[in-house]
């Protein structure tokens, strides 16, 4: 079936519709990954977004069991140059098509996607509509791309949480060694969209990993007495998820916090800053980063749409992580509290695995509060009252300087 894209702006592309076929809406934006379609479309900060892929064939190794990323496929659409007929990979259970199919998430294929990317990022992200060419009314087909709200102010993390607070028994993604470690660590995980491969990789470092909806309030939180506390990834404007960020400030200083993506723009906020919308996002798997501190380079995994205002951040926080496309912050710091955030993806999926590191520096923050726990006893603050010793000890070296001056007044008096 004959498809079109129609932007907001007026422009249109026509290609062949594939997967449900019908009628989709949404943000139109790009990704630069190679592979990993799969864990894209079932990436829950796509919500809301029309993909469109930069590498010209899509789907060649199919879809499996074990590669999704949370419930069910989030994003709006899809748009590739071709989608592969051809489905060849050990582990495929189905075909692309077919997976899209079942889902109801429409693609559009055929049309020039480098024209459409060149566009998007001369002009930022657009909202559009696909639709069926047949009978395509282009003026209102416009209109309604025009009408649709921008990603700026929605909350969207409400759309995507869970419900309810439930505790991570692991996935068809995780492996037998992940299972079998033992929890040493209890986190709360918030949930704006939380992908199952960060999940994964607390669980595999010991975590025993409870996931609270987005709007779950700090008391409740430290009630469940955690060791850390995770700001996961997610869709839309981070400022209207006001629930989130007041229950971030009462948690500050009580428990170690880590954020990623949303998340690290939500403690951003928390902390005292403010956030802005990009032109065209970040989205993809070969984004650079740099690491202030010892300055390496990491390739990143990106999924965002908007950013923190480094001019806004307060003395007490400080950046840690900044991309060298475009000199944005990548990652923060507080100066007062035991909590760090990252604008990019390190548990990958997809992606490469350069900042996994960033999971083992959690885990350090997580010991070394469970090792502050004992320190806290009431009898821990005599201790403390060690000055006056020392000034005690300190009597003797005076009465040892006032004698030696003494000593050299003599001295000098029978020299006269």
């Amino acid at each position: 079936m004959e498809g079109v894209l129609v932007l907001s702006n007026g422009a249109t592309f026509r290609g062949r519709l594939k997967g449900a076929q019908r009628p989709a809406s949404g943000e139109v934006i790009f990704n630069t990954a190679l592979t990993g379609y799969q864990e894209i479309l079932t990436d829950p900060s796509y919500n809301g977004q029309i993909v469109t892929m930069t590498y010209p064939q899509i789907g060649n190794y199919g879809v499996n069991r074990e590669d999704v990323e949370s419930r069910k496929p989030f994003a709006a659409g899809m748009i590739v140059k071709e989608l592969s007929p051809v489905t060849s990979n050990w582990r495929a259970n189905e075909s692309l098509d077919s997976y899209l199919k079942r889902h109801g998430i429409t693609v559009l294929e055929g049309i020039d996607t480098r024209a459409l990317v060149t566009r998007l990022r001369d002009h930022g992200a657009l909202p559009g509509v696909i639709a069926p060419a047949e009978g395509a009314d282009i003026p209102a087909l416009t209109r309604q791309a025009a009408a649709l709200p921008s990603m700026a102010g929605l909350n969207l993390a409400q759309v995507v949480s869970v419900k309810q607070p439930y505790v991570w028994a692991g996935d068809a993604g995780s492996d037998t060694a992940a299972a079998a470690v033992k929890p040493r660590f209890h986190v709360v995980a918030y949930d704006f969209g939380i992908k199952h491969n960060i999940l994964r990789m607390l669980h595999a470092r010991g975590a025993r990993v409870e996931v609270v909806p987005y709007n779950f309030p700090a008391q409740e939180v430290l009630a469940l007495k955690p060791d850390g506390v995770f700001l996961s990834n997610g869709p839309g404007d981070p400022e209207p998820v006001t629930e989130a960020i007041r229950a971030v400030q009462q948690l500050l200083g009580k428990v170690p916090i880590f954020g990623i993506c949303l998340g690290h723009q939500i403690l951003g906020i928390a902390l005292g800053g403010r956030t802005y919308k990009l032109k065209f996002g970040h989205h993809g798997a070969n984004h650079p980063v740099k690491e202030l501190d010892s300055a390496q380079i990491e390739i990143t995994s990106q999924n965002h749409g908007f950013a923190v205002d480094e001019q806004s951040l307060p003395k007490t926080v400080r950046v840690t992580h900044r991309s060298l496309n475009d000199g944005t912050v990548e990652g923060i710091e507080s100066l007062q509290y035991p909590a760090y955030s990252v604008q990019y993806h390190p548990e990958a999926s997809p992606g490469p695995h350069d900042s996994s590191y960033l999971f083992e520096r959690f885990v350090k923050l997580m010991s070394k509060g469970a090792q502050r726990k004992p320190a806290a006893k009431p009898k821990a603050a005599p201790k403390r009252k060690a000055k006056p010793k020392a000034a005690a000890k300190a009597k003797p070296v005076a009465r040892v300087a006032a004698k030696a001056k003494g000593k050299a007044k003599k001295a000098r008096g029978k020299k006269r």
